[in-house]
């Protein structure tokens, strides 16, 4: 079985390569991030004819999850449902093969001490409660997504110019493993704890072919799944080539 996260950076600009993307890899689960379509206009059609159904949370113009399989999910939560702000279409959460999968697209924060960066960290504890509320760490659950987190200076191309930066900043690293604490394991981490990879080049400056990237995107598992996972894998050829996305997918291997 096969688990891929992507943020697609608008599901319409990149339509033909999440068709090729799928095609390539057959994988079973995907979730996408940053699709930035009312769920009216994602392509639920032509993922059908390619073998998908799709569980979408859409936005104009911003933000935006979705969940792709091949297995009709069910069991979906589209929102926290803890009274906060949930018009920003972040968070969607599906059961499918067994497994419940959650797509999240963390906000970015702009900057330390930025409103956004207030709210960036609210939401990461918003998410933690969430977890503690409807999910158990002994069932297999997987969080994937884009986390606009840097978990630790290895998952940094230059970690002295980013000390303290938004993405990279203590509050930040210490809300994402308060996510651990409850219960997932970075999958990426653990199978590769030497590894050198990221998830994320900014377009400008050359930052891919120079590979100054940042490695934000995760696959979080609970320990039931992560003992069944045994690759994980960062596809960087999907960041190559005409319009990709500034991302690349995250592709984890359970065993089934």
């Amino acid at each position: 079985m096969q688990l891929a996260t992507w943020n697609v950076n608008s599901v319409r600009a990149r339509h033909d390569r999440l068709l090729a993307f799928l095609e390539r890899h057959a994988p079973d689960v995907v979730c996408l991030q940053e699709t930035k379509v009312v769920a009216e206009q994602f392509p639920a059609a032509a993922l059908a004819e390619a073998g998908y159904a799709s569980q979408v949370v859409g936005q104009k113009t911003y933000n935006g999850v979705a969940i792709l399989s091949r297995e009709a999910p069910s069991d979906s939560a589209r929102a926290f449902g803890d009274g906060g702000d949930d018009s920003e279409a972040r968070f969607l959460a599906v059961r499918v093969g067994g497994i419940r999968v959650v797509s999240v697209y963390v906000p970015n924060g702009r900057s330390v001490g930025h409103d956004h960066y207030v709210y960036k960290l609210e939401w990461l504890a918003r998410l933690r409660r969430w977890l503690e509320k409807h999910a158990d760490p002994a069932e297999p659950l997987a969080v994937l997504g884009d986390f606009n987190v840097a978990p630790a200076d290895a998952d940094v191309h230059d970690p002295d110019a980013w000390r303290g930066q938004v993405l990279c900043s203590e509050p930040e690293r210490q809300a994402y493993r308060e996510l651990l604490s409850w219960g997932l394991h970075d999958s990426f981490r653990e199978l590769r704890p030497d590894d050198v990879a990221y998830t994320w080049w900014d377009y400008r400056q050359l930052g891919f072919p120079k590979n100054r990237g940042l490695r934000i995107d995760h696959v979080l598992m609970t320990a039931p799944l992560l003992a069944r996972c045994r690759e994980v894998r960062v596809d960087r050829e999907e960041r190559k080539g005409k319009s990709p996305s500034d991302h690349a997918p995250v592709i984890a291997t359970l065993d089934s």
